[in-house]
């Protein structure tokens, strides 16, 4: 089931949300568009984001193929590769490992809802070029994903370290 849903008209933000598990007890269409918004606010540019929500073999098949790694992982990013001089928004894709997810918010005693919106901002930070490759690159995005969180009334989730 894919739901797409536009944010509003001062930002155009377009989130496509595809469940390929069953949805009961994961966060809404509307959730995520709220925490790439979130994530995006600072731009002001239009953007289009799709997110996929996974089962634990879906999510590490794709993580043995695009990053070789033998598990799966919370969050994939995968940036849009347009051509020079496409002239759309598409910022790119997020893969989004519901099983992991939930039980990193168990093990780190954290609301399932709040963990999604820390995931999405992530992996939404990724899309626009932000990375954790070194230590300063990873307080730096850190840092944005804190005030991001903050925003929309999430607590630092680096906090428990």
């Amino acid at each position: 089931m894919t739901k797409r849903i536009a944010g509003e008209a001062g930002q155009s933000i377009d989130v496509a949300v595809d469940y390929g598990i069953d949805p009961a007890g994961l966060p809404k269409p509307a959730d995520f568009l709220r925490w790439v918004q979130a994530a995006l606010a600072s731009t002001g540019k239009p953007a289009e984001v799709s997110i996929r929500i996974v089962d634990a073999a879906e999510g590490h098949e794709m993580n043995m193929r695009y990053r070789h790694k033998d598990y799966a992982t919370n969050v994939l990013s995968f940036r849009a590769d347009l051509p020079p001089g496409v002239p759309i928004p598409l910022l790119g894709d997020l893969v989004l490992c519901a099983p992991v997810i939930a039980r990193e918010a168990e093990q780190q005693h954290k609301p399932l809802a709040e963990h999604y919106a820390h995931l999405t901002v992530h992996g939404v930070l990724h899309l626009v070029g932000h990375d954790h490759e070194t230590v300063a690159e990873a307080r730096a995005m850190e840092a944005i994903e804190i005030q991001v969180l903050e925003k929309i009334g999430i607590s630092d989730p680096y906090t428990d370290r």
